[in-house]
């Protein structure tokens, strides 16, 4: 693929992990309780490993937040995450309703893309490998470009973790040549059974739009109150 232009590696590569990832989708559709906790437990130790590494990542390039604040979110993704989801059923018969006459069976839906952004991009991609494998699906992520190397390395010590644990190949990948054409590619390619999309409002927008199921977060910035003392161009600044 050298001879292609780098949107074009980008598109293919997407094309690529989407069909690897529709593969890893339907082996581990078949997994039980007993393994996935043993998987997710596996991934949630590497996660603790290298939340610090990954956070002074996040910031060196991005140039966003504090390492410790970016290493606790890590934290938040990984051991407060599982502990809130361990005992969470996701497999077979989820409740019944004997007044109703109803039984709520979880399957899981497939492969999972997963947009990243750069404002918190190991954080997230951490939590949505946790919460796709914990529902017994594969993932996807397509990473901001600003973002790239760390949500790249996130998505691999997350595989790793997975596969070493008993996941199957290629259950958590990321593309390596972020592109808007590759980011499109993954919307609309058939393997692709669902997208979360953490993003700007244009990202989002565009997940919604792209004739499947989305659930999409777009902003979420903190209110901020400043004192009437204050020097109001030097705060906000």
């Amino acid at each position: 693929m050298e001879n292609f232009d780098k949107d074009l590696r980008s598109i293919q590569e997407a094309r690529d992990l989407a069909r690897l990832g529709k593969v890893a989708a339907n082996k581990i559709a078949d997994y039980t309780e007993e393994q996935i906790d043993k998987i997710l437990r596996n991934m949630v130790r590497v996660a603790e490993e290298n939340a610090v590494c990954l956070a002074q990542m996040a910031v060196e390039e991005t140039g966003f937040g504090k390492v410790e604040d970016k290493t606790f979110k890590n934290h938040l993704a990984a051991t407060i995450l599982y502990e809130s989801i361990k005992d969470m059923k996701t497999i077979d018969i989820i409740r019944e309703d004997e007044v109703n006459k109803l039984i709520e069976i979880a399957e899981p839906v497939g492969l999972v893309m997963g947009i990243v952004p750069s404002t918190n991009p190991t954080s997230t991609a951490i939590f949505k490998a946790m919460i796709s494998i914990k529902s017994r699906n594969a993932i996807v992520f397509s990473p901001h470009p600003s973002a790239a190397k760390c949500t790249i390395k996130a998505a691999q010590l997350m595989h790793d973790a997975a596969v070493e644990a008993g996941a199957p190949e290629n259950v958590i990948t990321c593309v390596t040549s972020p592109s808007i054409g590759a980011t499109n590619e993954l919307m609309k390619s058939k393997e692709v059974a669902i997208i979360i999309a953490t993003g700007g409002p244009g990202m989002v927008k565009a997940a919604y739009s792209a004739g499947k199921p989305a659930l999409g977060v777009g902003a979420g910035n903190s209110p901020a109150y400043i004192e009437k003392t204050a020097n109001i161009e030097q705060a906000v600044r």
